[in-house]
């Protein structure tokens, strides 16, 4: 069973990145492995809707982006960390699942996903919002803590300080080990829920 972080922070030790590292902890003593991705310190481009990703398969910015589509395609569960910027993720994760999500084919139903966010007072919990949306648009049975999943401080020693935020994560970390596990048990004994398609609500004429 695999977990991949994403740390959308520019801040390789930062707040978010504290978080983060408290989830690596209790996923490696649940038996899991765990791969983060530093994402916020990079260009990340937004997507240009070209539309090549569905005949290329891949998006058409040859970054990180594409580096790790196939690890997420081989993951069991996502944990998408991010800063609070202006009462919203930090632009360049945005940007980064973005492109992931749209220009990756595979299904990613039934990968569990979890989003973290760190901030130093406000703008937490319209953030954990956006995140999430990136998951159950795509079938993905989110993860959910004893609190909304977030960290408060102005630096990683503010965050370190912050016992309620990174028992949270803890426990984040442990239903998210959990889940996994039971939905890999699931799928064995039950195989997995039939998804209709086909049905796709536009109105062009306006009516």
């Amino acid at each position: 069973m695999k977990v991949l972080l994403l740390n959308g922070s520019p801040h390789v030790h930062g707040c978010t990145a504290t978080a983060l590292e408290e989830m690596i902890r209790v996923f490696e003593e649940e038996g899991m492995e765990t791969e983060l991705i530093q994402v916020g310190n990079k260009s990340i481009r937004g997507c240009v809707s070209c539309g090549s990703c569905e005949e290329k398969g891949k998006c058409v910015f040859d970054d990180l982006v594409n580096e790790t589509a196939p690890k997420f395609e081989a993951a069991d569960g996502l944990v998408v960390g991010s800063p609070v910027y202006y009462g919203s993720p930090n632009g360049t994760i945005l940007s980064f699942m973005d492109r992931l999500f749209y220009s990756t084919s595979f299904s990613k139903h039934l990968k569990v996903g979890a989003s973290v966010v760190s901030c130093r007072r406000g703008g937490n919990t319209a953030s954990f919002d956006v995140l999430n949306k990136y998951f159950t648009i795509s079938q993905m049975p989110v993860a959910s803590s004893n609190y909304w999943n977030q960290v408060h401080g102005f630096s990683a020693e503010d965050v370190k300080k912050d016992l309620e935020g990174l028992q949270t994560m803890r426990n984040l970390a442990r239903n998210m080990a959990f889940m996994i596990r039971a939905f890999a048990d699931a799928k064995e004994k039950y195989g997995v829920p039939a998804m209709e398609r086909g049905a796709f609500t536009s109105f062009p004429d306006g009516k």
